[in-house]
C-alpha cells in the first residue's frame, strides 16, 4: 500500500473511532447550525482535528481543505476531508454516515478513503492502482439500462432554487428503474457504487470533500464520474452523475433534459 495510503487509513480508523465512541451521547452534543439543513457537532471537529493532526504530523507541508475548518495553505499535495459525512443521519441514529479522506495533487486525486466505522468497511483507491474494500478487489456493475438498475441519489437540500430541475430528474428515473435511494450520505453512495450495490447515482449540490475519495473510488472500479455538462468539473460546480460506462450514459440522457444554465456553470471561487 501506498506510504501515503497507509496515513490516510490509519486517520480514516482514528476518526471512526471518536464517531463510535460518540454514538451513544449524541443527545449531550453541542451542536452548531451552519446553514439550511447544516448542521457540525463537536464529534466532527474532534474527528477532523485528528485527522488534520495525523496528516501534519506526517507531512507538515501539505495543504488541506477540510468541511469544518476550511483551506489550511500548503503545497501541490492538497488533502480533502470530511470527518463525518452524514452528520444528519449521525445525530439521528441513522445508521448511514463515513469519514471521507482523499488526496489531490496537481489538480488530480491520487488516493481515496471512505470508512464506515459502523460497518468496519474500508474502502481504499490509488489512482492507476485499483479500488478495494477491505483489501478486496471491487468492481461496478455491468448494468446496461435503467430497468431493473437501484439509483442512488441525494435531495438538493442546500439548493433548493434547483429542485424543480432535480424532481424532473428524478421522474424520469424513476419511471423506468428498480428505485431510487436516498441514504443521506454521498461518500458512501458513491463507495457503494463502486462496489456494486448501487448501479449509478447522481446529486447537485456537493461539495469537493463530499465526494473527492468516492469519484476516485469509482474511476478505480472501472466507473465513470462526470458533472451535468458532460465534463469532469464536478468539484467546480457540485453535481455529478456516476456509474459504470453505461448506466452512466443512460443516466446522463435522462438527466441532461432537465438540466438548467445554473447547473453547468463553475461556483464562484
Amino acid at each position: 500500500m501506498h506510504p501515503m495510503l497507509n496515513i490516510a487509513v490509519r486517520a480514516a480508523r482514528n476518526a471512526g473511532e471518536i464517531i463510535s465512541r460518540s454514538a451513544d451521547n449524541v443527545g449531550k452534543l453541542q451542536i452548531n447550525r451552519k446553514g439550511i439543513n447544516d448542521f457540525a457537532t463537536e464529534v466532527d471537529r474532534m474527528a477532523e482535528q485528528e485527522i488534520i493532526k495525523i496528516i501534519k504530523t506526517a507531512f507538515p507541508d501539505h495543504a488541506i481543505l477540510a468541511e469544518e475548518s476550511g483551506e489550511h495553505k500548503g503545497n501541490d499535495f492538497v488533502w480533502i476531508i470530511d470527518p463525518l459525512d452524514g452528520t444528519t443521519n449521525f445525530l439521528h441514529g441513522f445508521p448511514v454516515y463515513a469519514v471521507s479522506i482523499a488526496l489531490q495533487v496537481k489538480g488530480k486525486l491520487e488516493l481515496g478513503v471512505v470508512y464506515d466505522p459502523l460497518r468496519d468497511e474500508l474502502f481504499t483507491a490509488e489512482r492507476g492502482g485499483g479500488a478495494m474494500m477491505n483489501n478486496r478487489r471491487i468492481r461496478v456493475t455491468n448494468q446496461a439500462g435503467l430497468k431493473g438498475a437501484l439509483i442512488g441519489t441525494g435531495f438538493p437540500f442546500k439548493s433548493q432554487q434547483h429542485l424543480d430541475a432535480y424532481l424532473g430528474m428524478f421522474r424520469t428515473i424513476h419511471a423506468d428503474s428498480a428505485g431510487i435511494r436516498r441514504a443521506g450520505a454521498a461518500a458512501l453512495d458513491l463507495a457503494y457504487v463502486a462496489i456494486g450495490r448501487l448501479d449509478g447515482f447522481w446529486e447537485i449540490g456537493l461539495h469537493p470533500w463530499d465526494m473527492a475519495a468516492g469519484i476516485l473510488l469509482i474511476k478505480e472500479a472501472g466507473g465513470v464520474a462526470t458533472d451535468f455538462a458532460f465534463q469532469d468539473n464536478y468539484m467546480e460546480t457540485g453535481n455529478i452523475i456516476a456509474g459504470n460506462p453505461k448506466m452512466h450514459q443512460v443516466m446522463y440522457k435522462a438527466i441532461e433534459p432537465h438540466v438548467t444554465e445554473a447547473l453547468t456553470r463553475l461556483k464562484a471561487k
